[in-house]
Parts: C-alpha cells; sequence; structure tokens
C-alpha cells in the first residue's frame, strides 16, 4: 500500500513540471500505457496476497481514475496556453497602413477588341466562336484553298498533323455556322489566330476578327457601307477609306480596305510609305465555291465576308509601332491605356 501512496505522489510532481502536450503524453505512457506503472500494477493483482487484495485493488482502481482525470485536466490547459502562443504570434497589427495595391486596367487588344465587337453587335450582328486548334478541312478546304493552292504559301501555319492545324484566321468559323444554320446571316467571330511569322509587325499569336453577311441578294454595296460605317465609327466620321482590288481564294471579288494615313493626314510619310493609306482589312463577296461547301445554293444566296487583325486596328488607333509592345507586360505602356 505504501508503494501506491509513493506512486501517487510521485505522479503529481512529475505532472506538475511538464510544459509541453508531447511531455505529458511520455508521461500519461509510462503511467497507463499497456507496459505502464499503473497498468503492471493492475495485472500483479492476482500475485497480492487474499487478506489486502480488495483494499489494494481499489486503490489502484482510484489512483487510475485520478491519473486519467488529471491527464486530461493538465492536457486541456497546455493546449488553451499552446491556442494563446499561436493566437499571439499569428496576431496582425490593424493599426499599421495597408499594402498599396494599384488598380489594374483593361489591356489595350481587349479595349479595342470589346469597341470592334460593340461596333458590330450595334449593327445586329451576332458573336460565334470556333476552335483554335482546327481541322485542315475547315482552315483550308472548304474556303476554297485545297493542299496544292499556291494561297497556302501566303499562311506560314502551325501543323499539329497532316489534318489538324492550329487556326491561321477566324475564318472556319463561317463554314461551320453555315453548316448549320440557313439564312439571313449576320456574324462576327473574334478569336485567337496563329501563324510562324514574328517581327516588329508580327507575332506568332495575334487576335482577329472574321465578318459575314449572308442573304438573298446581298451585294457588294452592302459590305462598303458596314465597313465604312465601322471604320468611322472607329477612327472617326471624317477619316477617307477607299477600297483597293485584291485577291482571296474564299472571297470573289476581293477588295483590300485601306484608310487615309492617321499620321500624316493623307500628305505621305515614313509609316504609310508616302502614300497617305494605311491597309486595315481584307474584305470581299463570298466566293460560291465556299457556299456549295456549306450546302447553300449560290443562285440563290449571295453574301460578304471581311477579317481584320485587332492588333493592326490596335496600333493605328493608338500610333504604336511594335506590336511586341502588347505581349511584354511592361507596365510603362500599359498604364497609357
Amino acid at each position: 500500500m505504501d508503494e501506491l501512496l509513493v506512486l501517487k505522489d510521485s505522479f503529481i510532481n512529475e505532472s506538475s513540471t511538464v510544459t509541453s502536450l508531447s511531455g505529458l503524453q511520455q508521461i500519461r505512457i509510462k503511467y497507463l500505457g499497456k507496459k505502464g506503472i499503473v497498468t503492471a500494477k493492475l495485472k500483479a493483482l492476482s500475485s497480492v496476497s487474499t487478506e489486502i487484495r480488495p483494499l489494494y485493488g481499489k486503490t489502484i482502481n482510484e489512483i487510475k481514475k485520478f491519473i486519467e482525470t488529471e491527464l486530461d485536466k493538465k492536457e486541456a490547459e497546455l493546449k488553451k496556453e499552446e491556442h494563446k502562443k499561436r493566437v499571439l504570434s499569428e496576431a496582425i497589427d490593424i493599426t499599421l497602413p495597408g499594402k498599396y495595391t494599384p488598380p489594374g486596367s483593361e489591356h489595350p487588344i481587349n479595349k479595342v477588341l470589346h469597341e470592334i465587337t460593340s461596333i458590330f453587335t450595334s449593327m445586329g450582328f451576332e458573336i460565334e466562336e470556333g476552335p483554335e486548334v482546327e481541322l485542315d478541312y475547315y482552315n483550308f478546304e472548304a474556303l476554297n484553298i485545297p493542299k496544292d493552292h499556291p494561297a497556302r504559301d501566303m499562311q506560314d501555319t502551325f501543323y499539329i498533323s497532316d489534318d489538324i492545324v492550329l487556326r491561321t484566321h477566324t475564318s472556319p468559323v463561317q463554314v461551320r455556322v453555315m453548316e448549320k444554320r440557313k439564312p439571313p446571316l449576320k456574324i462576327i467571330a473574334p478569336g485567337k489566330v496563329y501563324r510562324c511569322d514574328a517581327d516588329v509587325s508580327h507575332t506568332p499569336m495575334f487576335h482577329q476578327v472574321e465578318g459575314f453577311m449572308v442573304d438573298k441578294n446581298i451585294a457588294f454595296s452592302d459590305l462598303k457601307g458596314v465597313l465604312e460605317l465601322f471604320i468611322h465609327s472607329i477612327f472617326g466620321p471624317r477619316t477617307p477609306v477607299r477600297f483597293r482590288p485584291s485577291f482571296f481564294p474564299f472571297t470573289e471579288p476581293s477588295a483590300e480596305v485601306d484608310i487615309g494615313c492617321i499620321f500624316c493626314s493623307g500628305k505621305g510619310c515614313r509609316v504609310c510609305k508616302s502614300t497617305g493609306w494605311l491597309e486595315i482589312l481584307g474584305s470581299g463577296m463570298i466566293n460560291p465555291k465556299v457556299f456549295e461547301f456549306a450546302g447553300y445554293s449560290p443562285d440563290e444566296y449571295s453574301g460578304f465576308a471581311f477579317g481584320m487583325g485587332v492588333e493592326r486596328i490596335t496600333m493605328l488607333k493608338y500610333s504604336i509601332d511594335d506590336i511586341r509592345l502588347f505581349f511584354e507586360n511592361d507596365l510603362r505602356f500599359l498604364n497609357q491605356f
């Protein structure tokens, strides 16, 4: 019995000096573990003489309960202390001034792209999108550009396989929409396009807006009216516009659209190569062969199409001379917009 009293005193002394949860766990194992002191005493109960066994058993169980209660109480105290310490160490001084985060702004390409789409949607055009990884059929063949067509040399293409490419223009959306829907159609297709080209005026990835209109009795005058309204909306009502004959496999007749040089007001400068004009986009009447690929009757329907580079328009609108500035993320440049 004296041993049990010493055991209790020993536990009290050890538990009173413990200052951590890990230390408390060691004490728990020492006294109540499978090989602990109290556990050993209980196992040895059968060897105690029968005269004192009942008292011995009662006392050891009381000690065990006492130790369990004291350990639980001590554990709660230590957890509370650790919580206080963590709160103090992680506390934030709310009297300190906050870190200044400068406000962001819209990227100039996105800004102009939104302006372009707003102008066309105000004219009744719908917005459609298509995949950037495109089938050769939609990117070339259905637009009257077969595999042996010389026009393929005009577009430096990223090939994923013989039949899959990164689209070189958003014109494939035109064929995809015409396959699913019947006229009348007024559609613009903005998005990213890809070509193997990189210099001060070209990047491997850039943005383009394709537009087309299909219905009965659509004429070149409709194309001219839509594009003049667009140009005057984005560059100003006094901007001179001219249509210059050109060639595109998917339109016939085709035309390049030029605007009066915004740098020299048409007088002639280095930017316009002393011509007084700047090329801005390509356009034309949809080639009857494209209608045949889409399942339209060229005798019943006609239409026009146009395509423009968003970076090109942004550079002209804001007098930017290097397309690479758009992608360098230089805040000194971007903050101007």
